[in-house]
């Protein structure tokens, strides 16, 4: 069941109809939660509502037992650790692993079939696994460091880990963050429903709009069914690209921040407008920002990577964006792609480290969007051939047939929708006119109904969000 379907209109419609009767006393809110996410990730395949249920019970009962047997905190742990990353080995790098090994025994002359061997159920791969095994993992990380007590109560803690706004697609939500929000009834304001009724509709609106219109347009170019090439095409499809995940994946964010918030409860941000970022570093604070901090305080951090400079620096941020490219996808594009960003944040370190960047704010600025755009180049190919083709073509000038602009016409006039809003928003942070309460309001109630209409007359075909593979 994805957000922008019917069946989850309806679904949301019945939840928020029963909401306030369940909402009353902790074990029936729970379990309410608990039965209507359960509903909602089994839409899509029941079977691997067994996963979560296995994930999360194994993270329950070490919780409990690192603190009730302090003396065998370490095995608890370990076996937290060894299930949770050896289901997401089995479901979501098997394939990956074996071709690997496959790769290494041709590059000595020796022929192995492993792909073949693998188990049916083992390649299909579900939905959010990443994101609801480090949710999971949070949990048992931060009882083991001595930062958070485990809860008591099963249906306490499913109701954090299956909370299905963000079971699929994040935000990745902290047990430390959230646990003690579920104990608590809250009201949801007046106030409070504006704010989760224009996240949601923001949501919609880069999802719908922006990231589904511009979707056909990039896949046509990737699937080599267009007659179009040149250097020009690739930088418009490449900028595309960058705005469609984008907004995609920032849309799932919003709409996901929108339902907590009519529920009374809070998602920290996930997006911070990772374009008008100046730097790497910089990009990295704004860009997924629950799975950027997970990976800073749970590995980066602990590595020493926030410490010392030389060689511990260099492994420490190696291994933080290795492991960041493989969470994402289980193909050598990811690898590279994470490669790259670790040249350039590790490059930025050494190079500007003394340099003033807001001296040279819109030149940095374009600089890191341009760079960015060209690691995405990786992350959307599916080989490496096809990105390193694309990549070239981008940094050496090929002629490019200017009526491709007159073909995906509609394509890229909400491309230039996208570069516009993120340009007036930056000029907005600026803006003596919308700094008073008073005319922010006006500007919302003059923005949201238009947002509306655009979600429902120029809406794009009905795509899965990209970050569902992950």
């Amino acid at each position: 069941m994805i957000f922008n379907s019917i069946e989850f209109l309806a679904f949301g419609l019945f939840f928020f109809l029963l909401w306030p009767f369940f909402n009353k006393k902790n074990n029936l809110r729970w379990a309410f939660i608990v039965i209507a996410s359960f509903f909602f990730y089994g839409w899509w395949d029941w079977r691997f509502l067994f996963l979560i249920l296995f994930s999360g019970l194994l993270d329950f009962l070490a919780g409990l037992l690192m603190v009730k047997f302090p003396s065998h905190k370490k095995k608890f742990f370990a076996i937290s650790l060894i299930g949770n990353i050896g289901s997401l080995a089995i479901f979501k790098y098997s394939i990956f692993a074996a071709t690997i090994i496959e790769d290494l025994f041709n590059a000595v002359g020796s022929d192995i079939n492993l792909i073949d061997t693998i188990p049916e159920f083992a390649l299909i791969l579900p939905v959010g696994i990443s994101f609801y095994t480090f949710q999971s993992l949070s949990y048992t990380i931060d009882i083991y460091r001595g930062r958070l007590q485990p809860t008591k109560n099963i249906l306490h803690f499913f109701s954090y880990l299956s909370m299905f706004p963000q079971l699929v697609a994040g935000p990745i939500v902290r047990a430390s963050d959230f646990l003690k929000q579920l104990t608590r009834v809250r009201i949801v304001s007046s106030l409070e429903k504006w704010h989760a009724i224009k996240l949601i509709v923001f949501g919609f609106f880069q999802k719908v709009v922006i990231a589904d219109n511009l979707s056909y347009f990039i896949d046509t170019a990737y699937q080599g069914k267009t007659p179009f090439d040149g250097t020009l095409y690739w930088w418009v499809v490449s900028i595309a690209f960058s705005f469609q995940i984008y907004c995609d994946f920032s849309g799932y964010s919003l709409i996901a921040r929108g339902l907590a918030k009519m529920m009374g409860y809070h998602f920290k941000m996930n997006f911070n407008h990772p374009y008008h970022s100046k730097s790497f570093r910089q990009f990295w604070s704004r860009w997924h920002i629950s799975l950027s901090t997970w990976f800073r305080d749970y590995v980066y951090i602990p590595l020493g990577g926030s410490k010392n400079g030389g060689k511990i620096l260099f492994i420490s941020l190696l291994t933080t964006m290795l492991l960041s490219g493989i969470w994402h996808g289980a193909n050598y594009t990811f690898v590279i792609w994470a490669l790259l960003h670790f040249v350039f944040l590790l490059s930025e370190r050494i190079l500007l480290r003394k340099l003033n960047l807001r001296k040279f704010r819109f030149l940095s600025i374009f600089v890191t969007f341009i760079l960015v755009t060209m690691t995405w180049v990786y992350f959307r190919s599916d080989t490496v051939e096809q990105a390193n083709g694309i990549v070239s073509k981008l940094t050496t000038y090929t002629y490019s047939d200017w009526t491709f602009l007159k073909t995906y016409f509609n394509s890229i006039v909400f491309l230039f929708l996208a570069i516009l809003i993120e340009f007036l928003i930056y000029i907005k942070k600026h803006s003596i006119f919308y700094s008073s309460m008073y005319n922010r309001y006006n500007f919302d109630i003059l923005v949201i109904p238009f947002c509306v209409l655009l979600i429902l007359f120029f809406r794009g075909e009905g795509t899965q969000f990209i970050y569902f593979q992950f």
